[in-house]
């Protein structure tokens, strides 16, 4: 099953099965972006909301993206008639958002499912605006090199997407070769336990132009 049939099929449960990389990266979204102010957001691999509610609350205008028919759909369902900008495409191809149509965009537990870094940054160093914040949650290698991967249960079958092991120095590199500078870079514990490895990797970049 490929990834984008995975998510479709996922969509179903996706928010409400055990999924504690879900849950911690809601939680470090509103608590890292509250530092912050911005007006126009763009949410990249959006699925099914759980970060859009909260963004809707925040900003003025939200465009949001996603390659699951299914996951949109959930999304619509809980947004009702805010005025969201909603694209299902392939974010591995140009964005179908204008160059510097704003000032925050954000993606979370996406760049794992692609090979590909440097495209993901070089688009969004086109479409924010100067000093714009890119925001990126991801799960953390160490977490990847333990044999963690995104799965879920269905029909009695485990089903695994495919995934891609990028370091750190990876996502840095990626971003300074775009542009981007490194504001802000955490990682982030199960109930904050440090004696066990990270769970997710959180990085806050400001474009340079």
């Amino acid at each position: 099953m490929n990834n984008q049939n995975a998510y479709n099929a996922w969509a179903a449960i996706y928010d409400t099965n055990r999924n504690k990389t879900r849950d911690l990266d809601g939680v470090i979204t509103t608590k890292i972006l509250s530092n912050y102010s911005f007006d126009n957001v763009l949410e990249i691999g959006c699925g099914t909301g759980k970060n859009t509610l909260w963004l809707a609350e925040q900003a003025r205008q939200i465009w949001a993206m996603d390659f699951s028919k299914e996951m949109l759909a959930k999304l619509k369902t809980k947004l009702g008639d805010y005025p969201l900008n909603l694209y299902q495409t392939d974010i591995q191809q140009p964005w179908p958002i204008e160059d510097q149509q704003v000032d925050l965009a954000i993606t979370n537990l996406v760049l794992e499912h692609l090979q590909d870094l440097n495209f993901i940054f070089e688009e969004a160093a086109r479409v924010l605006q100067s000093k714009g914040l890119f925001f990126v949650s991801e799960l953390h290698p160490i977490k990847q090199y333990l044999g963690s991967k995104a799965q879920f249960e269905q029909d009695g079958a485990t089903q695994f997407l495919d995934c891609y092991v990028h370091h750190i120095s990876e996502y840095l590199e990626s971003a300074k070769a775009a542009g981007f500078e490194c504001i802000d870079l955490q990682e982030w514990f199960d109930d904050n336990d440090k004696t066990n490895p990270p769970r997710l990797v959180s990085f806050v970049f400001k474009l340079q132009n």
